[in-house]
């Protein structure tokens, strides 16, 4: 949720911006993590090592299905109660956007791959919140995955203040309704 509040005493109304002319755009994690392929330098890119029993659990759940949406064995099975749904394990799914990256807890919940038994390096889960490659991340991997796991998408925050600012210049542009007026 973006919330998005200006002065009483100045005459502007804030709109929501339309999703129109961003209908062709395709955001898919695929697109977004292969498209165009990370270099093999690329900074922030390290794997993280998985446990057998890490790799054994992903290998039994289904892109967009989480540990407790999958049909996992009882060995492999959470011993969690009230988190149904949650991000835990949770695999992308190459055909659609990405949910939201995270960055609670010790570091943020990892993000699994769609095919690979892996979690993402944090150079995907940058494109994911479309951050370029050539962003620094600076401090130790788990740092910088709390950094992308509270970052606002780049190109989300670009047509917010964009939004903001044509408003403020009583500049029109595309706009739907809010689904919130307080």
């Amino acid at each position: 949720m973006i919330i998005v509040g200006i002065r009483d005493n100045i005459n502007v109304v804030y709109r929501v911006p339309s999703t129109a002319p961003y209908a062709e755009i395709d955001n898919t994690c695929r697109t977004a993590i292969e498209v165009p392929p990370i270099p093999v330098d690329a900074l922030n890119n390290e794997l993280t090592r998985q446990s057998a029993t890490v790799v054994k659990r992903l290998q039994h759940i289904l892109p967009g299905q989480n540990a407790f949406t999958a049909d996992l064995p009882e060995a492999l099975q959470l011993n969690i109660t009230g988190a149904k749904i949650s991000q835990i394990y949770k695999r992308l799914d190459p055909t659609k956007p990405a949910y939201t990256v995270t960055g609670s807890g010790g570091g943020g919940t990892h993000i699994y791959h769609w095919e690979e038994p892996r979690a993402l390096t944090n150079r995907e889960r940058a494109r994911l919140q479309t951050f370029p490659d050539t962003y620094r991340f600076v401090g130790s991997k788990e740092s910088v995955r709390k950094q992308i796991g509270m970052a606002v998408p780049c190109r989300g925050a670009k047509i917010v203040f964009e939004s903001i600012l044509k408003s403020l210049a009583r500049i029109p542009y595309e706009s739907i309704e809010s689904n919130i007026n307080e």
